[in-house]
């Protein structure tokens, strides 16, 4: 039996968390847009249609995304921030709004199959200290009651996407599940509003996030192969974090008297990049894993049955904040060009079928000048502001480009940048340090990626989000370096 400390590491840190064939009914992606390329709306869309995707979650109602969901056949998720929850909380009139615009419009003029509105996106983590505790539950009610004047009441249904450490075991075990005791009495009043509007609770479960903040984690136990060491609860078999997650929000919403309540997974995957257990081989054995059980139609102990989820995520988004680790701009099964990362089946046997008419810059790179000083004074700070404005993730230990050299590393940087800022002759003028190339300057699975083209150029010009840390990193390399 998987020990209890192992056990509450998921719940202490799993849980802290918190962006595919339907032949598996219920099986949908999340479609994210943070990045600084972004794929056409139409060429996702025909990406998700050529490999039988037919759920999408957005995060946000983006009005060219909902356009291009028009008419596809492609059940819609539609996402509201959590920096809108106040407002929509605090007027019925601003829930009406909202609902009129981003709802109805595209479901009355635009053909869009909207299914779900989901109010707040991990509201109730423990980072954020309470913020939006007092506020989603207004904002719930008055999205559903717009969305009941709208007359759409039977088609949208509303809920609310929650991280999984709402609840908590005692015993660590799922059958001792229930409510976090800070937050349960508001989290009921949700529940009972969610069951008297037969709508469904939404969780996010996310089994690598216990591998990445606890190395001592029994990798084993993340995965559906059945070869981790399982939890015997009362006769009920875990071999994975997954089923035992998912059974204690089962137990939890039973024993409070709604053990019927529809349950949606609304993100569950496993990232590629940015972190040592974040490879495509565990993405690979993950997802395919998760996908093979759901074409099983194999549950959980306590729910039998293909689960209703949305596998995370669709393609990367190089722009997203890496606070909680660089390996948040890894998800997709497809890159930022729309181009599978790895063989999946999702349903049929056939492979990811990749993003058409994709158009790229021209084949040439910004490098690390041969006659380049690597003691130049310019050095480190070219290399922070390169990485400030670019995105260098897949530099850090055990990541894909981790074995670089220091000319290597100072060339990723550059070529990052300049492919961000759309090959721009002043984006490659770090002086005395860079040139451009025609040469392909990828290492082995390191690749030095060119990068697609955008709608709007400019967009691309525009100073990015600082990404410190990874700076940091590159600096610390860099000193390291000169120093041996």
């Amino acid at each position: 039996m998987l020990s209890k400390g192992v056990f509450a590491v998921f719940f202490v840190t799993t849980l802290l968390y918190g962006s595919l064939l339907i032949e598996v009914e219920g099986i949908g992606v999340n479609w994210g847009s943070q990045a600084r390329h972004p794929l056409p709306p139409a060429t996702v869309v025909r990406l998700l249609r050529d490999n039988g995707i037919q759920k999408v979650k957005l995060f946000e109602a983006d009005s060219a995304i909902l356009k291009a969901l028009s008419r596809s056949g492609i059940q819609v998720m539609v996402g509201i921030p959590n920096d809108l929850l106040a407002p929509l909380a605090g007027s019925v009139a601003a829930a009406e709004r909202w609902v009129s615009q981003n709802v109805s419009a595209h479901v009355s003029s635009n053909g869009v199959d909207i299914r779900y509105v989901a109010v707040g996106n991990e509201p109730f983590l423990k980072a954020f200290n309470g913020t939006f505790e007092s506020i989603t539950l207004p904002a719930l009610q008055n999205i559903q009651s717009a969305i009941i004047k709208a007359g759409l009441a039977t088609q949208v249904k509303v809920t609310v996407p929650l991280n999984a450490d709402v609840y908590q075991s005692a015993s660590n075990l799922p059958s001792d599940g229930d409510f976090r005791p800070e937050i349960r009495d508001l989290m009921l009043n949700i529940v009972k509003f969610l069951s008297d509007n037969q709508a469904p609770f939404t969780i996010n479960i996310y089994p690598f996030i216990s591998l990445y903040n606890d190395p001592n984690f029994p990798v084993e136990f993340a995965f559906f192969d059945g070869t981790g060491t399982p939890i015997n609860d009362n006769g009920r078999i875990y071999d994975n974090v997954l089923d035992a997650n998912y059974d204690t929000l089962v137990w939890s919403l039973q024993k409070n008297g709604f053990g019927n309540l529809t349950i949606i997974v609304g993100e569950v995957g496993w990232p590629t990049d940015g972190d040592k257990n974040a490879n495509m081989m565990y993405a690979r054995r993950y997802n395919q894993g998760f996908m093979n059980r759901q074409k099983a139609n194999k549950g959980t102990p306590m729910r039998p049955g293909a689960m209703d989820a949305y596998l995370f995520g669709l393609i990367d988004e190089d722009a997203k904040s890496i606070q909680p680790g660089n390996f948040e701009r890894h998800w997709g099964i497809f890159y930022i060009d729309g181009q599978p990362k790895y063989q999946l089946s999702l349903g049929n046997g056939n492979g990811l079928i990749p993003a058409k008419d994709v158009h790229y810059l021209a084949k040439k790179w910004c490098i690390l000048a041969p006659n380049a000083n690597l003691q130049d004074p310019q050095l480190g700070p070219s290399v922070s502001y390169a990485c400030d404005h670019a995105d260098c993730t897949s530099l850090g230990y055990g990541s894909s480009c981790g074995n670089l050299n220091l000319a290597q590393n100072v060339s990723y940087a550059f070529n990052s940048y300049y492919q961000v800022s759309n090959q721009l002759d002043s984006a490659c003028k770090f002086p005395g340090l860079s040139i451009v190339s025609t040469r392909d300057p990828s290492v082995g699975s390191c690749k030095f990626k060119i990068m697609i083209k955008s709608e709007d150029a400019s967009e691309a010009s525009a100073m990015m989000p600082l990404t410190r840390s990874t700076a940091m990193l590159l600096l610390f390399s860099i000193c390291l370096y000169i120093i041996l």
